[in-house]
Order: structure tokens, then C-alpha cells, then sequence
């Protein structure tokens, strides 16, 4: 990585983190008064959307994506590759409301976590992987009905690029329960924003969204079929994507992988 960059990648960082503090603080003292939606906005939507922007206009990280077309009327579960940090605020900016699914000690991170609290995640408890489906289970459910999407990496935790890891059944047993397709996306961001260390590269992050896909019956044979049919289309877009090497498979995944 050039001089240069590494001088942009420090400043994005400052930047970020600066924004970030203010914006938690803020929020804080803001959102408790305001309903769900607007919250859900002032929150997280617009600080997401400013992170991407920092990322594009300081370190050089844009995006295409395609397949907004398949984005169905009504939220669904999206299940997601996972592979860096930028997926994460991408999408929080793009879909609205959303709930996510994050580790429970982030909400006692001050500020951050407070601000965090206050939109309705799915907080579990990773040391614990059967109560983290149940919870999964329960208030996925609670955020569909009320009007919120839901979204899964289904890996359990950030793979690197070229990689990808077994899907857990959680997210496919949600939508099979609550009777909503999973919205599968794939997408390169490791490739610019990798998993391990600091740097970032400029480029142009492809995203795919791909046709919301429905269950074929219920029960745990139309959950795993869907499961199956989700992890096939993501890795075939990978490797369409040049995101997957020949042997890209890891078994490795977060014990409370949901």
C-alpha cells in the first residue's frame, strides 16, 4: 500500500470514529423521543450512509450493485456473505428499518451501544448457540411483523475473501416460520475492505442482490432446502464475482453461528 494511502486510511479512520462518538452521543439524548422509523433513520441509516460515503471519497471504495429490481414489496430475512465491515454499514443504510443480529456485548460499549440499544437488534449471547436460535426465532418473528427487515449473515462471523463458510439454518428457519422469502446477497468487499488488519484499497465493491426465494412447504426439510438453495446462489455469485477460490470452503464458524 502506498504512502498515500496509508495517510487516507488514517485519515477515514479518524474521521469515522469521530463521526461516530458525536453521532452515538447525540442519538443518545435525540431518539428516545422519536418513533421507531425516524429513530431507526437518525441513527443508524444516515451515519451508515455518511461511513460509505467516507470510505468512497476518502480511501477510494465505491460500489455497483445490481439486482434491486428483485427487492420484494414487503421486508423479508436477507441473508448476507460476510466478509468486512463496509456490508455491514452498506446495509444498514440501504434497507430500512432493520434489525441485525450482534453480539450482546456491544450494547454495554457506552454510547455506542446505548444508541444501538435503542433500535431493536437481536442481541445474542454467543456462548450460548441454542438460546441464540430460539432468541433468533422469537424476536426475528416480532421484527417482520412489525414492519422491520432482518438481516443474517449466515456464516456467523466475517470470512475472508476467496473463502466462504456453512450457512447456519437460522436465518432460513425465520423466514420458513414466519412465512417470508430470505433475500440472498452476495458481494466482493474483502477484496478492498479485508477482514484482517487496518488497510483499505480503493475500488469498486460489486454487489448482487439476488430473486427473494421462498420456501417449498414447512418444517425442517423446507428449511434446509431453502438454506441450501440460498448458500448455492451466494456461491455461485461468488465465484461469478471471482470472490471464491477453487477450495473455498472453511468449516470454521462462531459457536452461536445463527
Amino acid at each position: 500500500m502506498s504512502t498515500l494511502q496509508v495517510l487516507r486510511t488514517l485519515l477515514f479512520y479518524l474521521l469515522l470514529s469521530s463521526s461516530s462518538f458525536f453521532w452515538c452521543i447525540l442519538s443518545v439524548f435525540v431518539a428516545p423521543f422519536l418513533p421507531f422509523r425516524a429513530r431507526y433513520r437518525f441513527v443508524i441509516q444516515n451515519w451508515c450512509r455518511s461511513a460509505v460515503w467516507l470510505a468512497r471519497v476518502v480511501v477510494g471504495i465505491r460500489y455497483d450493485i445490481q439486482g434491486l429490481e428483485h427487492l420484494p414489496a414487503r421486508p423479508c430475512v436477507i441473508l448476507a456473505k460476510h466478509q468486512s465491515t463496509w456490508e455491514t454499514f452498506f446495509l444498514s443504510g440501504l434497507f430500512e428499518p432493520l434489525s441485525q443480529v450482534v453480539k450482546r456485548e456491544l450494547l454495554f460499549v457506552p454510547f455506542f451501544g446505548w444508541a444501538m440499544a435503542m433500535l431493536r437488534p437481536i442481541a445474542i449471547d454467543r456462548a450460548n448457540p441454542k438460546a441464540a436460535l430460539k432468541q433468533l426465532a422469537k424476536q426475528g418473528n416480532e421484527c417482520l411483523a412489525k414492519g422491520a427487515w432482518v438481516l443474517v449473515f449466515p456464516e456467523g462471523t466475517r470470512v475472508p475473501m476467496g473463502k466462504i463458510g456453512k450457512f447456519s439454518r437460522g436465518g432460513a428457519a425465520l423466514a420458513v416460520n414466519a412465512g417470508v422469502p430470505v433475500l440472498p446477497i452476495a458481494h466482493d468487499a474483502g477484496r478492498f475492505w479485508p477482514k484482517e488488519g487496518w488497510a483499505k484499497y480503493p475500488g469498486t465493491i460489486r454487489v448482487v442482490i439476488g430473486p427473494a426465494m421462498q420456501a417449498e412447504g414447512q418444517g425442517p426439510r423446507a428449511i434446509a432446502e431453502l438454506n441450501d438453495r440460498a448458500f448455492r446462489w451466494i456461491e455461485q455469485t461468488q465465484r461469478e464475482l471471482g470472490a471464491l477460490d477453487a477450495e473455498g470452503y472453511v468449516e470454521e464458524r462462531s459457536s452461536a453461528s445463527v
